[in-house]
């Protein structure tokens, strides 16, 4: 059996989910590909084929992959699909773009969001927001995966694969960037792939009070931002890339601090497998409570301040 990972990258760097993604791939077993279609991505194929367990690492290296379009992304993938048995890419919003497009082109159907691997053909994943199990069978002589990167370890490194150059597929040119814009508090750590994140929810009030209780909390523990979706909507925070939760990302930190968020099935989704979870709310029948490793029964806007003081 054959794999193909597809990497996620931003033509600089190899992005984390690629390693967790690599992970999955090896429990289903055979020989792994690794990917790397960008423009200018040499550092990033040197990364990938440092990645452990990985036999080859093939490298498009083309103008039309520079900003990473899926339509083109999942075109390369079609035209050397026959090589392979499966196709894994990580359930983030670059694997749910271009995964989805392989899918559909190859015939396939697609298997999303796999937490464990049984078999080389059966796979669990979570359904209803985490709250049950689902463990699916493919009969698709070829499996299209997107991977719960949160669910597995990250692969380590020390390969040493062989690197081998294809050539690019045609330039759909249905689709072009218009724009890239950094969202707000970047200079914060990205929430995904954070191994600490601070949370606030619609506890915290308002836009300025997140910005004065949040803030100063992630800074002092080096940590990223994040908010739950009552957050997002009220708008606390600037724009929904910090939404953790289902329709959010999904992280999975060392730790993970809420603050005035009261636990949806949804938020609790995006966030369950953190290392250690600490709840600060006034509420102890906040369903966070049931899940957190420590819950602090407090007023947020006494209790952050005093932890960063006493941090």
């Amino acid at each position: 059996m054959t794999i193909l990972v597809i990497a996620e990258h931003d033509n600089a760097a190899l992005k984390g989910s690629t390693l967790n993604t690599v992970a999955a791939a090896s429990k289903i077993g055979g020989d792994i590909h690794v990917l790397v279609a960008g423009a200018g991505c040499g550092a990033v194929a040197d990364a990938a084929k440092q990645i452990a367990g990985v036999a080859k690492v093939k490298v498009a290296d083309n103008a039309i992959y520079k900003d990473l379009l899926p339509e083109n992304l999942a075109e390369l993938v079609k035209s050397i699909a026959g090589e392979y048995d499966a196709i894994l890419a990580p359930a983030t919003p670059f694997g749910k773009e271009v995964a989805p497009r392989v899918a559909a082109l190859l015939d396939v159907a697609q298997i999303s969001s796999i937490i464990k691997v049984e078999a080389a053909d059966t796979f669990v994943r979570s359904i209803y927001s985490g709250a049950a199990l689902a463990t699916v069978k493919s009969s698709d002589a070829k499996k299209v995966i997107t991977v719960a990167t949160t669910a597995f370890d990250a692969a380590a490194t020390g390969g040493s694969a062989a690197v081998e150059n294809v050539n690019a597929a045609a330039d759909l040119g249905v689709s072009k960037l218009v724009s890239r814009d950094l969202a707000a508090g970047s200079d914060f750590p990205a929430l995904a792939g954070a191994k600490i994140v601070c949370s606030g929810g619609r506890g915290v009030g308002s836009a300025d009070n997140y910005v004065k209780i949040m803030h100063p909390l992630a800074k002092k523990l080096g940590g990223a931002l994040g908010a739950s979706r009552a957050a997002v909507d009220a708008g606390y925070v600037p724009d929904a890339t910090y939404q953790v939760g289902q329709t959010g990302t999904t992280v999975a930190p060392q730790l993970y601090i809420a603050v005035g968020i009261s636990g949806a099935i949804q938020h609790l989704a995006g966030m369950k497998d953190s290392k250690v979870i600490v709840a600060i709310n006034k509420d102890p029948e906040a369903p966070i409570a049931g899940i957190a490793d420590y819950f602090l029964e407090a007023d947020l806007n006494e209790a952050v301040p005093a932890l960063v003081a006493a941090l």
